[in-house]
């Protein structure tokens, strides 16, 4: 078997080519998949995100999620602010060191889990694929994420 000969390179410029496009498309619509899917649980993407990250590891700092979820303070206070006010979560000071704040998980925000347990299997029936089939292209996704991250930064 010969190989392909590889396109022409201004071929490289069109839109439906960069997987950077590919990569947005596909998280707004996957942000718009999910809208109905959290409504009854009172939560908005990024506020599920943040419930994901503690229903994983309760008791975490607010520099903590907000490395795990790759948003700033500016954009983290005011989502956490929100689970706090709907009764989700509290925000405690650590008594180890004042400075830092511990969101805890209340009763609500726990029992909100079992709720949020049917998302992922709705999720994967709308995109057409098996768990397992989800669970694989996001770790591909996580291995090109941590490989831009590391890499030196690209001249032009």
């Amino acid at each position: 078997m010969g190989s392909r000969p590889s396109p022409p390179p201004d071929t490289w410029l069109q839109l439906d080519r960069q997987l950077c496009f590919a990569l947005y498309a596909t998280s707004l619509a996957m942000t718009k998949l999910y809208k109905p899917l959290l409504e009854p649980l009172g939560l908005t993407y990024p506020q599920y995100l943040a419930m994901l990250v503690l229903w994983q590891q309760d008791g975490i700092t607010v520099s903590q999620i907000g490395e795990r979820l790759a948003l700033d303070s500016g954009t983290l206070t005011p989502l956490l602010k929100r689970l706090e006010s709907v009764g989700l979560v509290q925000r405690l000071r650590d008594s180890a060191d004042e400075r830092r704040v511990l969101l805890q998980l209340t009763a609500e925000g726990r029992a909100l889990r079992k709720q949020a347990l049917k998302v992922p299997a709705r999720i994967a029936q709308a995109a057409g694929c098996q768990l397992d089939e989800l669970a694989s292209l996001t770790a591909r996704l996580h291995a090109l994420r941590a490989q831009l991250q590391s890499s030196p930064p690209v001249a032009a």
